[in-house]
């Protein structure tokens, strides 16, 4: 059948945006073949891995996805990331309406929306020039959608000073929990900084804007949060995760899987912090120092923080014997290993997997889920505390390391997690009776990820209702 319409895709920087909207290209046109996609991608400056990534996504696509490198655009450094991936996703905005003028100006396949990513909110602008809809991917799941539209809405409806709730004591209600959180362990920082609230907020308040919103999440994972969205004025929501890339052929051939293929089932921690996951020396030494006492098989990912005040992607450690204490390698030989970058899906894949300590990126929670790995929670970045606190609160599948971590690596601040907290956070993800039980719930909602995406499922039946909504432009 000839192609009759086409979205145009505009993720984030980053391959933690870029991955997910790629899969949900190829979920989209393998269910309908008259749909094509263009993915217009924005590059980082200092992104060194992007062009391999890009060369991998394109060699995995149908011939109905395109992926279209944008210009490279090299903003002034700014003092904190969001500021900084703010005006980088601004700079692009004459190369996105060239590239949509390019398409809508072809009478077939005609272009039916523009799909942007969460932190691309002023893309909205480039949709009502062309008189198409515009529709948000939100890579993130349903209860950190809910925090952000509840907390704009208190802003700006309800005029309250988000600022006073820096106090140790300060609880919020949210609509999507069922129970009132600490503000101390959870909310952003840029809800403090005046310049970063007013960007954070401000994409929720064009997310009401748009047609639709679809969401990386599924029903069974969410239902209170997307319940919750309703009564907080958001457009139509549709829940079509988990979307995520679980193939992991090419993945074989690493050698640190012919040590983990040694290791008996459920006896490795793994230790993997996402894309952005670094840790200096103090830090690490920490980490390594809990690793030893626990006596637990361990696999841990290391990698360097960039220098102070440098906004560089990060990269492996050229000797990790320089970061950790003295001897901990040659103590440890038969115990664990220390790598750098590591095939997150092909490890969680593996039965030796016991447990994975985790900076709570959502895709990275998502793929614990799927692969029924129950997860200890350190995250790093504000979008990670919501997230690790909704697996928490709402859903019991994981232990606490350390839940208001603060970090910011633009201005070189960082605190340090103990080595007793480490221990603890590990020991409660392995041992004990509770250990048993969240295992036994991550097994089940492992199933319940598995079944949405099925024929009939509930994200199945989601993207098919967006599907429509679409084709009927």
């Amino acid at each position: 059948m000839t192609t009759k319409y086409e979205l145009v895709f505009i993720p984030s920087p980053g391959h933690g945006h870029l991955a997910p909207t790629v899969e949900m290209a190829k979920l989209l046109v393998d269910r309908d073949d008259r749909l094509s996609v263009s993915v217009l991608i924005m590059k980082f400056p200092f992104d060194s891995e992007i062009d391999s990534h890009f060369e991998s996504l394109a060699a995995s696509i149908a011939a109905r996805i395109r992926l279209v490198l944008l210009p490279l655009q090299d903003p002034s450094p700014r003092t904190s990331p969001l500021l900084f991936v703010h005006h980088f996703v601004e700079s692009h905005k004459a190369d996105v309406r060239e590239a949509v003028a390019e398409l809508s100006a072809r009478s077939s396949p005609r272009l039916t929306g523009l799909v942007f990513d969460m932190f691309c909110t002023s893309m909205i602008d480039v949709a009502v020039e062309f008189g198409v809809p515009s529709y948000m991917f939100f890579t993130s799941g349903a209860a950190f959608l809910g925090i952000m539209l509840h907390l704009q809405s208190l802003q700006d409806e309800q005029h309250m000073d988000l600022t006073r709730l820096k106090g140790p004591d300060a609880e919020l209600d949210f609509p999507c929990f069922a129970n009132p959180l600490p503000a101390s362990k959870f909310l952003p920082l840029e809800v403090f900084m005046e310049e970063d609230r007013r960007i954070f907020l401000g994409h929720a308040l064009r997310f009401r804007e748009t047609k639709g919103i679809l969401v990386n999440t599924f029903a069974e994972l969410e239902p209170r949060a997307l319940e919750a969205l309703a009564s907080m004025g958001a457009p139509p929501v549709y829940p079509i995760g988990p979307i995520l890339n679980i193939k992991v052929q090419s993945e074989k051939g690493f050698e640190i899987l012919d040590w983990v293929d040694q290791q008996p089932d459920a006896s490795v921690v793994f230790l993997c912090f996402g894309s952005r996951g670094t840790f200096h020396e103090n830090q690490a030494k920490e980490i390594a120092h809990a690793l030893e006492r626990t006596g637990y098989r361990f696999l841990w990912s290391l990698r360097q923080a960039p220098a102070k005040g440098m906004m560089k992607a990060p990269c492996d450690y050229p000797d990790p014997a320089e970061a950790l204490p003295e001897g901990f390698l040659d103590r440890t030989a038969g115990l664990g290993r220390v790598i750098g970058w590591a095939p997150q899906v092909a490890v969680l894949a593996h039965s030796a997997i016991g447990g994975f300590v985790s900076h709570c990126g959502w895709n990275s929670t998502l793929e614990s889920i799927w692969f029924g790995i129950p997860v200890a929670t350190w995250p790093q970045y504000a979008e990670q505390q919501l997230n690790a606190f909704q697996l928490v609160v709402e859903l019991g599948l994981a232990a606490e390391i350390k839940m208001d971590y603060r970090r910011d690596h633009a201005i070189g601040s960082d605190c340090v997690v103990t080595a007793d907290e480490i221990e603890g956070g590990i020991r409660k993800l392995m041992e004990g009776e509770e250990a048993r039980e969240r295992r036994k719930k991550v097994k089940e909602v492992s199933e319940k990820s598995r079944k949405a995406l099925a024929e009939g499922g509930s994200s199945y039946l989601s993207l098919a209702h967006f599907i429509e909504d679409v084709s009927s432009q």
